[in-house]
């Protein structure tokens, strides 16, 4: 059984993550130091709130070192949602510029619709659209829709690590995926039984 560490850095639902790993079969924990990450096969940054403010708690607790020897140096599997996907990038324009973990190359900025009658944040149910052969969505027939709670999007340097796509006044990154490393924006573990299936993609399709 693998053992999923869900981060703990106050900023996040760790409940539903957790339940949600725990019904695909997984071993999940609650991963409250950096030191507790060495024992876990696969590692999820939950988050929600704005990006300075949750790399000024990684830093401020050393989360940044372990991030990186797990994902980087050992590249063992490495999912992000929501804001945690959004902390993945090399730098974030939310309420002024902030370094990320730079796991993927690319910025987040904020929604800018196409209309101003679309409302932002962009909260609820919305349409995913998978990428040709994206492991994220593997036996999920897409569109399909996942729950969102965001105002800032991921826009990655390189498209091709784009795992699938939403509309929202705008076409937006709603996933992406390289090598171990993955973001989603949306909330999987809120988004029923497709969420369901995308979790257990994750711990399928990146061996743990």
């Amino acid at each position: 059984m693998r053992k999923v560490a869900i981060i703990d850095y106050g900023l996040g639902n760790l409940r539903s993550v957790y339940n949600g790993f725990e019904y695909v079969g997984a071993q999940p924990f609650i991963a409250d130091s950096p030191e507790d990450m060495a024992g876990a096969d696969c590692a999820v940054l939950p988050g929600v709130g704005a990006f300075g403010d949750g790399m000024q708690i990684l830093r401020d607790n050393g989360w940044l070192n372990a991030i990186e020897i797990f994902a980087v140096k050992d590249k063992k599997p490495f999912l992000g949602i929501c804001l945690g996907m959004q902390l993945l990038a090399k730098e974030g324009s939310e309420n002024g510029f902030h370094e990320g973990l730079g796991l993927i190359d690319g910025h987040v900025v904020r929604l800018s619709p196409d209309d101003d009658k679309i409302r932002i944040p962009h909260i609820g149910w919305n349409d995913v659209t998978a990428q040709a052969g994206s492991a994220t969505y593997e036996g999920i027939d897409t569109p399909q829709d996942f729950y969102f709670v965001h105002s800032y999007v991921f826009e990655p340097d390189d498209p091709s690590v784009i795992s699938g796509t939403c509309h929202h006044g705008q076409v937006f990154a709603a996933s992406v995926e390289s090598g171990n490393i993955w973001g989603v924006q949306f909330h999987p573990e809120k988004s029923q039984a497709a969420g369901l299936a995308l979790l257990q993609n994750f711990l399928k399709a990146v061996p743990c």
